[in-house]
């Protein structure tokens, strides 16, 4: 839900108004097509294991059982497939495949990602205060020794600014 707060932050310039006041409905049904995707997948499991044990134990009377899952495994296939157009311009980081392949859960990507945003975040915040801070003790000492120079460049950065 943090990604869909930033993206609605970024869509709220004037400019388009219009397409943020149509994003709920562009996402609500791009969820509800993941959801049945989903549903559809773990239904293609379910059965691909169903289909694993009776192939393990076959017997030629359950020929007819068989057939019934290899028919239903076809078919969510199939729904797959047709859910396909739906889904397929969501990009996926690479990391998150790392992160299955570690065996972590997918959903710590986004959290580990949002924290190290967020310590960088900081460092860079620090760094820049800390120029800032020496800028203006730079200016403060060349002030002192420089006075008509800084003067001068004073002047000549500011030109609406007095003296």
């Amino acid at each position: 839900m943090v990604k869909l707060e930033l993206l609605r932050n970024l869509l709220a310039t004037e400019e388009q108004c219009e397409i943020s006041s149509q994003w709920p409905k562009v996402m609500s049904k791009m969820t509800e097509k993941l959801e049945e995707l989903e549903q559809h997948l773990e239904m293609f499991i379910e059965h691909s294991r169903q289909l694993g044990i009776i192939a393990s134990d076959f017997q030629p009377q359950g020929q007819n059982v068989l057939n019934n899952k290899i028919n239903s495994l076809v078919q969510e296939m199939q729904e797959i497939d047709g859910l396909r157009t739906c889904v397929q311009d969501i990009q996926v980081p690479i990391g998150v495949f790392d992160y299955i392949d570690q065996g972590k859960n997918p959903q710590l990507y986004t959290k580990h990602s949002m924290e190290k945003a967020l310590q960088k975040n900081e460092e860079v915040k620090g760094k820049s205060e800390s120029l800032h801070r020496f800028k203006g003790l730079l200016m403060l000492e060349l002030s002192k020794t420089f006075d008509v120079e800084m003067k001068r460049y004073r002047a000549a950065r500011n030109p609406d600014r007095p003296q």
